[in-house]
């Protein structure tokens, strides 16, 4: 396709998105479904307009999913209603811990049993696959950042942190392929990649998510009295901390979702402890109300609201893009029967056994645990983790046969839980009470 066709496709879909968006939400099916569509329609298994190589244009596929992932994260932590606790975070902790060990461990074991891959090959596909997604999970995801529903809570902080939890499964697989050092009897990577990298992530988020907030809430009282471009800051915030994590070899994106959360849980506790000094204040203080110009936190913006609108477009610009370089890849042919049984294996055994695993013990409420099964979405965290594997040493034909499993995994999520999300969820509000945060 040349360039004029490339702008008059996109910006043909972006103005039917735009003029439809009412319908669009009415209907049964999701916005990705239709990206996927028009992808494959133009593609080489349609029209065969344009065929996009994931092999030889993994680099740029790195940076288009890196950037997309993050840009997602960010939106995800500002959104999280509540602040950290163990009793409120207690399920999203252990979905992105627990359940993410024991699905990277049933399909590699499907991958090596059944698809005949290598040890390291079958560990790597594992990760890769097993984080869900916080891109194209938008429909089960919080909706705002008021928005006190537990299953999306429990869906959203899971997608936030499990991106960074895969990182070291996909590095644990690098390393049985001697393309990572692991260290004698893996040490090295349970020092290195598993404790640091995990730890220093989200400290490093933490610290500069709190840093950011109490210097953007301090330009803006009197006396500075500041305009802030929280685009700019939110945007800064992911790069400085995403940069400073891979450069002391964290997880940058663990370290980006705590920054998100962190901003907005101390843009609300500095929020509160400023109206309640005002509402002592007021039955005694007699002081000009043009002196206390500021102190009404109630009316002053924030950088994680200012930021979060901007980065939701930007959020839903890299989905259609993405989606349409995925439909772009798919060949008839690519539909083999080993790619589709990997497919279903994940979506009806490993993710609902390793749900029930991750949650046993807890409160969570049996419909609950149900639709978390099954809601496991993958996308774009997915075929960001193919390409950082490609790019860092991936044999080409073993790299060929990771992509192709991986994007028909890819598909099939998109068209599977996109038909089912917005009919289920419906049905699963009508038919109980709505379960919110404590």
């Amino acid at each position: 396709m040349t360039n004029a066709q490339w702008f008059l496709m996109v910006g043909g879909l972006l103005l039917v998105m735009g003029l439809t968006f009412t319908v669009l939400k009415r209907s049964p099916i999701t916005a990705a479904i239709i990206y996927l569509a028009v992808g494959m329609l133009v593609g080489p298994s349609g029209l065969n307009l344009f065929h996009f190589n994931p092999l030889k244009e993994s680099r740029l596929l790195e940076a288009l999913t890196e950037v997309a992932v993050l840009i997602s994260l960010f939106a995800a932590g500002v959104k999280m209603p509540v602040p950290f606790s163990f009793t409120r975070w207690r399920a999203p902790i252990l979905l992105a811990t627990v359940s993410m060990a024991a699905t990277v461990a049933m399909v590699a074991g499907f991958a090596w049993y059944v698809l005949e891959l290598p040890l390291g090959a079958a560990v790597l596909l594992g990760a890769i696959l097993a984080p869900t997604d916080p891109v194209l999970a938008t429909d089960v995801q919080i909706r705002h950042p008021g928005d006190r529903d537990q299953l999306r809570f429990t869906l959203t902080c899971e997608a936030g942190m499990n991106d960074g939890s895969a990182f070291p499964f996909v590095m644990l697989g690098l390393g049985l392929l001697g393309l990572h050092e692991i260290g004698d009897f893996g040490m090295r990577w349970l020092v290195v990649d598993v404790l640091w990298a995990t730890v220093g992530g989200i400290a490093i988020g933490i610290t500069a998510g709190i840093a950011l907030a109490r210097l953007g809430w301090t330009l803006r009282r009197a006396p500075h009295n500041h305009e802030l471009l929280d685009d700019f800051l939110g945007l800064g915030l992911i790069g400085v901390v995403y940069g400073l994590a891979v450069m002391l070899h964290t997880w940058g994106f663990l370290a980006v979702f705590f920054a998100a959360v962190a901003l907005r849980q101390t843009e609300l506790k500095l929020a509160k402890t400023a109206r309640d000094g005002v509402e002592q204040r007021t039955p005694v203080d007699t002081t000009p109300a043009s002196s206390n110009a500021g102190l009404d936190c109630g009316t002053l913006p924030t950088v994680s609201e200012g930021s979060l609108i901007f980065k939701e477009h930007l959020e839903r610009l890299s989905e259609l893009m993405l989606i349409l370089l995925v439909g772009g890849t798919l060949f008839l042919n690519s539909w083999s029967w080993e790619a589709v049984g990997l497919a279903l294996f994940l979506f009806v055994v490993a993710r609902p056994v390793s749900v029930l695993a991750g949650l046993l013990g807890t409160r969570t409420v049996w419909r609950m645990r149900g639709m978390t099964g099954w809601f496991g979405v993958r996308g774009i965290g997915s075929l960001y983790y193919l390409m950082y594997a490609i790019q860092h040493g991936l044999p080409e034909a073993l790299s060929l046969q990771l992509i192709q499993l991986t994007l028909i995994v890819v598909t099939l999520s998109i068209i599977l839980h996109g038909i089912s999300v917005k009919p289920l969820m419906g049905r699963f509000w009508r038919r109980g009470k709505q379960v919110s945060l404590p």
